[in-house]
């Protein structure tokens, strides 16, 4: 049997230093509002009723993972695929947000960014 709930909401926490540095980064980056906004926790979703959210959770054993990945160094768990319509303008929106666009990119209508505590995301059109 499936798991039931009168709503279903949906998440994905993302572990971090600093749980608010991230979260407001990605509130910046997606203009999603703040729900929960603690030091070891933030939420973030489009709205109350959306039904997803992101979170972010201080871990202070949290090390920055290496993309693409290399023998021996902490390895992403998962990445975020964030579609948008015009892919330099996402990017430059990405870096002003605080953050970096990864050195390897695999792809010629995806960008490969990372934010600021290492974890890849991906724009595409």
């Amino acid at each position: 049997m499936a798991l039931r709930t009168k709503s279903h909401w949906f998440g994905v926490a993302l572990d971090a230093p600093d749980a608010r540095e991230l979260g407001h980064f990605y509130q910046r980056l997606l203009g999603w509002q703040l729900f929960a906004d603690d030091p070891n926790w933030v939420t973030l979703a489009p709205s109350r009723d959306a039904g997803y959210n992101l979170a972010f959770q201080t871990e202070t054993k949290y090390v920055r993972p290496v993309w693409p990945a290399e023998d021996g160094k902490p390895q992403m768990a998962m990445h975020l695929d964030l579609q948008v319509d015009d892919l330099d303008e996402a990017v430059a929106h990405a870096v002003e947000a605080g953050a970096e666009l990864a050195e390897y990119q695999p792809q010629e209508k995806v960008r490969v960014m990372l934010d600021p505590a290492g974890h890849p995301f991906c724009l595409y059109l």
